[in-house]
């Protein structure tokens, strides 16, 4: 590991490539260049919304892994910050789907989606330790702030009816809440052993992984 970098800016580094197929993937980059296609927004919407109710038992998980396995009790009431967001974040789904005439009763979870919520489940078994948990978590949740950000930065041409959706992902606070939970993850992997180095390490490839296949799933590739 380059002793300059913290261990999760070293992964990001090493899997570069990877990493930049999860943040500037073609469907974000056509969200910010003004050429999405509404039918692909519309079906990220409803399976993002699918992905979201699946997504609260397993920061549950995290929140309690903290609880129990921290040395420092900051972490609980930061994790729990995300754990109090999630409620207002499902009903902007479904503030956004009633906009858009997506009927979110009616959504079928397609196979990248089952698959990424089939991984989140496995965080729930007691073998899963708070520093690996805790990692995944910094890792979903970094992909998306650094993918919507992009869409609101710059010279962007994002329209104007998905401004809301970027900027609920892309703004400011929300960086910074991710750079909290960045600063959770490196404390605790920087005195992890190597088994659990390791499979933190595994677990940020796979997140990537299956957020690739989230937006391909979105964009229908």
């Amino acid at each position: 590991m380059d002793d300059d970098l913290s261990p999760t800016a070293t992964w990001q580094a090493k899997h570069h490539v990877l990493y930049q197929r999860a943040t500037r993937h073609p469907f974000i980059l056509s969200i910010r260049d003004g050429t999405a296609d509404v039918s692909s927004f519309k079906r990220w919407l409803g399976q993002d919304y699918v992905f979201v109710r699946e997504f609260v038992p397993f920061l549950s998980n995290v929140l309690l892994k903290s609880w129990k396995e921290s040395e420092n009790n900051s972490d609980m009431e930061i994790i729990l910050g995300g754990v109090a967001a999630l409620s207002d974040e499902l009903s902007w789904f479904k503030n956004e789907a009633s906009k858009w005439g997506v009927d979110l009763c009616g959504i079928t979870p397609l196979t990248a989606n089952t698959e990424y919520c089939r991984f989140l489940h496995s965080f729930t078994t007691p073998d899963i330790n708070y520093t690996v948990a805790v990692t995944a978590f910094w890792a979903i949740e970094t992909v998306y702030q650094e993918s919507f950000s992009f869409c609101v930065e710059g010279d962007h041409k994002t329209p104007t009816e998905l401004l809301g959706a970027c900027q609920r992902w892309g703004n400011s606070d929300f960086g910074q809440y991710c750079k909290s939970l960045q600063q959770i993850a490196d404390r605790r992997l920087k005195e992890a052993p190597i088994d659990v180095f390791r499979k933190a390490e595994e677990v940020f490839i796979s997140v990537l992984e299956h957020e690739i296949e989230f937006w391909n799933m979105s964009s229908n590739e």
